[in-house]
């Protein structure tokens, strides 16, 4: 452990690439989510509805707490149960954040639900972030146009922002847009992250390219680097890419393949335990070679030619991952009142 512990700390020394855990559940807090800060293999973590759905479902350390809040109404009973997690995990993390501003974040969701209403995305995440009082909290904001409105709001009023649910490259000039207004417009140190989603891309159109002679798993990875292209034309050190949804389903491909594809510097991997563990076992621990952004145009346009419409698998992607974490919440809100 002692050799990875050097390399992961190289990484981060080196080019500033973080990994951060995509996870949350009241036991693992106090179990190996402190082993791996410890052993500083992770650097930050992340949440989402999905997680928490499946955490206070399936967990009975949420019990006895649940049996006490018993006389409120669901969203009330939710939010009690997520923000005591959040608040462990950010303090918890707080040793990191002290130690590097850019890491030792938690990242908490506003209610999904709200994704389509600027205004009240604004004044739940200005809600969020004073109930948790912690410096190391981010918001997270999906990025649709009324998303776009509430992230340039929220940076600007000195809160921590992370973009979510990013799918194309127009999402991330958006976003990054959004979040560099609000930063400079803040007069504060905030940071902010894109968060692209990848192996989703993948799992959705390999069968389809395969038939049509195109490689597999290789759009996840070229797309969400030339997302990383786009953000870093900003040129704001306090907006990084952060690289989401990079867990493995089958047997296809080495179980951190989306890591070790996208070590990228001043970015974060943000990634399920199980994928963590696997990385700091047989992963990858070089600097990827970035493949530069007129080689990702040139696949794009390669796709073009076979028929492939990028912006309709897109707009899948988007629309399909707002409705699973709006079925995860509320199928999670009716299973609080007991």
């Amino acid at each position: 452990m002692g050799h990875f512990k050097g390399i992961t700390m190289s990484l981060k020394e080196d080019i500033n690439f973080s990994l951060w855990c995509d996870f949350i559940e009241r036991d693992f807090l106090e179990t190996r989510f402190k082993e791996i800060i410890k052993k500083q293999i992770i650097q930050g973590a992340t949440s989402n509805p999905a997680i928490f759905e499946s955490s206070i479902t399936n967990s009975v350390a949420y019990k006895q707490q649940l049996d006490m809040l018993q006389a409120n109404n669901a969203k009330t009973i939710y939010e009690e149960l997520a923000l005591t997690d959040i608040k462990r995990a950010a303090y918890l993390l707080d040793g990191l954040h002290k130690n590097d501003a850019d890491d030792g974040f938690i990242s908490i969701e506003v209610d999904p639900l709200l994704c389509d209403d600027a205004a009240g995305t604004i004044e739940e995440g200005v809600r969020l972030y004073s109930l948790i009082n912690a410096d190391n909290v981010m918001i997270k904001v999906p990025a649709t146009q009324a998303g776009y409105i509430a992230m340039r709001e929220l940076t600007s009023k000195g809160i921590n922002v992370n973009a979510t649910l990013i799918f194309s490259p127009e999402q991330a000039i958006k976003c990054t847009q959004a979040l560099d207004e609000g930063i400079k417009d803040s007069n504060k140190d905030i940071k902010a992250v894109v968060s692209v989603f990848v192996s989703r891309f993948d799992r959705l159109t390999d069968a389809d390219f395969t038939l049509k002679g195109l490689q597999a798993s290789k759009l996840g990875i070229i797309n969400a680097t030339k997302c990383y292209h786009e953000v870093n034309k900003f040129q704001n050190p306090n907006i990084r890419t952060l690289f989401a949804s990079t867990g493995v389903k089958g047997d296809d491909l080495n179980p951190s393949y989306y890591i070790d594809n996208l070590i990228y510097p001043n970015s974060i991997n943000t990634a399920p335990l199980a994928t963590i563990e696997d990385w700091v076992k047989d992963g990858s621990k070089e600097e990827t070679s970035l493949m530069s952004e007129v080689a990702c145009d040139k696949y794009f346009d390669n796709l073009k030619v076979k028929g492939i419409k990028m912006d309709a698998i897109y707009e899948k992607l988007l629309i399909d991952g707002l409705d699973a974490f709006k079925v995860s919440f509320k199928d999670l809100l009716s299973k609080l009142v007991h």
